[in-house]
C-alpha cells in the first residue's frame, strides 16, 4: 500500500427516527427510521471544526479512502485525494463520507427491509431527492456533534449536494467545493438518464422491482454503458479506442464484438451489476433529474443571497455531459451577490471523469483553497 494511504479503515452505522418520529420526505411521504453508513478517516481536533464532509456521485459510496480488508486492494473511489499531505490532508482534517438514502450500499434504500411487509421495499421506497439525502446527512452530522462543517466537497451528482448544503443550512457550512456539477441537469442529461431507466425497466428480469438475486442484469448493464459513454469526452474515446478491432486480421461481418470499444463498454456494464442495485439505479437518477436550484428558488441570483460559504468551482474543458457554461452560471450569480466565490476551468482530455481519474491537478488547486478558507476563518 502507499504510504500515505489512510490504511484500513471500518463503516459505521447511523439510525435515526421511528414511528412516533419519522423522516419526512419532500414528496410528503416518510420512512420510519433511516440507517445511513459512513466512514471517516483523520481524527477530529477538539472542538471539531476540521470537519470535511465528501458527497459521492451516482455510482459512487462511503468508501471514499483506505480499504476494508488488507488481503485486498480495493481502494476508495477518491483515495488518491484523502490522506496525508492529500488534498484532503488527514493530519489537519477529520474527513467523512456517507452513502447517500435511497443507495445500495448499507444506508436506507429500496433494497432495504420494509418493516410494514416484512420484505425488501422495491417500488414501494418513495422517491427520494437530493434535499432528502443532505437531510439525512445533516442528522449525521448532527449525531457527530460538528457544529460547522469546515468545508463540504463532491464532484457531479456530489456536486449537487454541496449546494444544496450551501443553500440549506448556510451557517452549518463554511466552504464548498462544488466540481464538474450544475445547477440542473440538462436536457439531454436527463434524456440519458432516462435511457438507462428504460434498459432496466424493460428487462424482463426487473418484474416491477421485485426482483430477487439475479435482477435485471442485462438492463442495468445497459443503462451503465449508456451512461459511461457521457462521462468520457471524443478526444479520450479517440485515442484510447479510435476504430481498433478486436481482431487485427480482418472484419468478421457479423454482430459480434468487433471494436475495441464495444468491448470495453460491455465490460463496463458487466462489472457494474456486480457492485450496484438496479432499482438504486432508477431512484438515484430520478432524483438527480428532480435537482433544479432555478426551479426550487426562482434564480440562482434569489437562490444564493443569503449563502455564507466561501465557494471554489471546478470544471473541466472536455466535460459535455456538465459543461463550463454551466459551472460559470452559479459562479456569475453569486458574484451578483457578492459572494466570495473562486473558478477555475482544468484543461483535460478526461471528459466528465477527469476529477475521478487526475487527481495531481486537482490536489493543486483544493489544497490551496482549503488553506484560503482556514485563513479566512480565523
Amino acid at each position: 500500500m502507499e504510504r500515505n494511504c489512510v490504511g484500513l479503515v471500518t463503516p459505521r452505522k447511523f439510525t435515526f427516527g421511528n414511528e412516533k418520529d419519522p423522516l419526512v420526505l419532500e414528496s410528503g411521504r416518510s420512512l420510519p427510521s433511516v440507517t445511513i453508513v459512513y466512514e471517516t478517516y483523520g481524527e477530529p481536533n477538539e472542538d471539531k471544526s476540521n470537519a470535511i464532509l465528501i458527497c459521492h456521485a451516482l455510482s459512487g459510496d462511503h468508501h471514499a479512502a483506505g480499504y476494508h480488508d488488507p488481503h485486498h486492494s480495493h481502494m476508495g473511489w477518491w483515495d488518491a485525494m484523502i490522506g496525508p499531505k492529500k488534498a484532503f490532508d488527514t493530519e489537519k482534517y477529520w474527513v467523512i463520507c456517507s452513502n447517500i438514502i435511497g443507495g445500495c450500499k448499507g444506508s436506507t434504500g429500496p433494497g432495504s427491509i420494509n418493516p410494514a411487509k416484512a420484505k425488501p421495499y422495491g417500488l414501494d421506497f418513495p422517491l427520494v431527492t437530493i434535499g432528502d439525502m443532505v437531510k439525512c446527512q445533516r442528522h449525521l452530522i448532527d449525531h457527530l456533534g460538528i457544529e460547522k462543517l469546515y468545508s463540504i466537497a463532491g464532484g457531479s451528482m456530489g456536486g449537487f449536494q454541496v449546494m444544496e448544503w450551501a443553500l440549506r443550512y448556510p451557517a452549518r457550512v463554511g466552504s464548498a467545493i462544488c466540481i464538474a456539477s450544475c445547477a440542473g441537469l440538462s436536457t439531454q442529461a436527463i434524456a440519458f438518464n432516462t435511457v438507462g431507466r428504460s434498459a432496466i425497466t424493460r428487462d424482463p428480469q426487473w418484474r416491477q422491482g421485485n426482483y430477487n438475486h439475479k435482477g435485471p442484469e442485462t438492463g442495468l448493464a445497459i443503462a451503465r454503458m449508456v451512461g459511461h459513454i457521457t462521462y468520457l469526452s471524443q478526444i479520450l474515446l479517440d485515442s484510447k479506442f479510435g476504430r481498433k478491432l478486436q481482431s487485427a486480421d480482418r472484419l468478421r461481418y457479423n454482430f459480434s464484438t468487433e471494436f475495441a470499444i464495444e468491448s470495453y463498454l460491455n465490460h463496463k456494464g458487466s462489472a457494474f451489476t456486480e457492485r450496484f442495485d438496479a432499482n438504486s439505479y432508477l431512484f438515484i437518477t430520478r432524483a438527480m433529474d428532480y435537482f433544479d436550484i432555478k426551479r426550487s428558488y426562482g434564480s440562482l441570483k434569489k437562490a444564493f443571497a443569503k449563502v455564507t460559504s466561501r465557494f471554489l468551482f471546478v470544471s473541466y474543458s472536455t466535460d459535455w455531459l456538465f459543461p463550463t457554461g454551466q459551472s460559470l452560471e452559479m459562479v456569475r450569480a453569486l458574484l451578483s451577490n457578492g459572494k466570495n466565490v473562486s473558478f477555475i476551468e482544468i484543461d483535460s482530455p478526461y471528459g466528465h471523469d477527469a476529477f475521478l481519474v487526475e487527481g495531481e491537478k486537482l490536489t493543486r488547486i483544493l489544497t490551496g483553497f482549503l488553506k484560503g478558507a482556514g485563513r479566512a476563518k480565523s
